[in-house]
């Protein structure tokens, strides 16, 4: 897996190459002006030659073929207390070798814990210093002092680099570990929002190849919401023109009778072809909702409002013909029993939730008791709405109470455009 630190893995890398090999050339290096400036025996050359092989094969063995054995405590005193005689053994025969002295440092820290960190690169500085005095001499009381303060000085120099690099290096290893679990969760955020929008989508899949049972069902609500509503109009409209004295008013009547019995026929056509509504043929949710409202307004002569909260996107068109319905028949039940002089429909996109809410001031009424389900009962139009509202997961709530007015909420999974069609 890739995270957003992946880039600098290889320069880490490089960097721990380089460690490794720089600390062979300190033990080769010193080699060459210990041979020019001391010009010792072929026999002493090779003992000091020796003697930075073997600390070499030490160094190797234990940080390069056994490096997990040098990170427990105990094997880690006495991969540092080698190292130290080492230390101490190539000083005192050239002091050429301080410079190798620094790996006692690196490793003392890296590899010790607690207050022996400091232990061990005290000691060693106590070697550093020497090699920087000149080399190992008969001691004198001067001569311990001058070793004493530059141990001091070196310690407090080396110790503190080294150990800011220590703390640096596990500040790094802490944040790369928090960096890769970031990484996992956001993945595994991902492969849960795929799933869940894969299952949402099989859903509707599943619900729109019901069986039989579920066509049945579905004529009967698509006949409800259509032949019988729009008879219901035509009859509420003729019985409004017979009562009229008005000619005009009776005419306008008429026409309403008409143009409900039209559209009533086209509805129910679409319907048996399994179509979607006319009125989200060419338009989306929020405009056909606003026709659908003047519609209404216009034969019922109840005022109302639209509003449509959130951003409007293009839903999957179960979600929309859902919704749709759910506002043709709430209204439909406000012209037919509220007697309410206003009515309010709100349509909001809420992420990935999207609610319709139609309320009204009219007369109320109390509701039956809950079913065996936990739903409220009610007429064919409630129930052909919680049908409705359930094939697609969602959840119908209707709250009322007399003279108090009526709301009806019906709240579904924002489905896009495009999912599962």
């Amino acid at each position: 897996m890739r995270t957003p630190d992946s880039g600098l893995e290889p320069l880490e890398r490089r960097y721990e190459s380089l460690v490794r090999v720089i600390q062979y050339f300190l033990l080769a290096v010193p080699l060459v002006p210990y041979w020019l400036v001391f010009k010792p025996t072929a026999g002493a050359f090779a003992i000091t030659a020796g003697v930075a092989v073997a600390a070499g094969a030490w160094i190797t063995w234990a940080t390069v073929l056994r490096p997990g054995w040098v990170e427990r405590p105990w094997p880690a005193a006495v991969y540092i207390a080698g190292l130290i005689a080492f230390i101490a053994a190539l000083t005192v025969r050239s002091p050429f070798f301080a410079f190798f002295t620094w790996l006692g440092f690196l490793h003392a820290f890296r590899y010790l814990r607690g207050a022996w960190r400091w232990v061990a690169a005290a000691v060693t500085a106590v070697f550093f210093a020497m090699g920087q005095a000149g080399g190992f001499h008969r001691p004198t009381p001067s001569q311990v002092a001058i070793w004493l303060a530059l141990a001091s000085v070196d310690v407090a120099l080396a110790g503190g680099f080294v150990m800011l690099g220590v703390k640096t290096e596990e500040q790094n290893r802490a944040r790369k570990g928090m960096i890769a679990e970031l990484a996992e969760a956001n993945q595994r955020l991902g492969t849960i929002m795929a799933e869940n929008t894969g299952l949402q989508a099989q859903l509707l899949t599943q619900a729109r190849e019901a069986g039989a049972g579920d066509e049945r069902q579905r004529m009967a609500r698509e006949i409800h919401d259509t032949l019988a509503q729009g008879l219901t109009g035509i009859i509420t409209q003729l019985e409004a023109a017979q009562q009229t004295a008005s000619d005009a008013e009776r005419e306008r009547r008429i026409d309403n009778a008409k143009r409900l019995a039209r559209d009533s026929l086209a509805e129910a056509r679409r319907s048996v072809q399994a179509l979607r509504p006319r009125a989200l043929e060419n338009s989306r949710l929020p405009e056909a909702l606003a026709e659908e409202v003047t519609r209404w307004t216009a034969t019922s002569g109840v005022s109302a409002e639209v509003k449509t909260t959130g951003d409007p996107q293009a839903l999957h068109p179960e979600v929309e013909v859902t919704l749709l319905r759910v506002a043709q028949e709430a209204l439909a039940n406000v012209a037919k029993h509220a007697a309410a002089a206003h009515a309010w429909v709100t349509l909001s996109y809420m992420g990935d939730v999207v609610s319709l809410d139609v309320r009204d001031d009219g007369v109320g009424f109390a509701p039956a008791p809950a079913n065996g389900n936990g739903h409220v009962g009610g007429g064919f139009g409630l129930i052909a709405m919680r049908q409705r509202v359930g094939r697609l997961a969602g959840q119908l709530e209707i709250e009322s109470e007399p003279g108090a007015g009526t709301a009806v909420s019906a709240s579904l999974p924002a489905i896009p455009l495009g999912e599962s069609e």
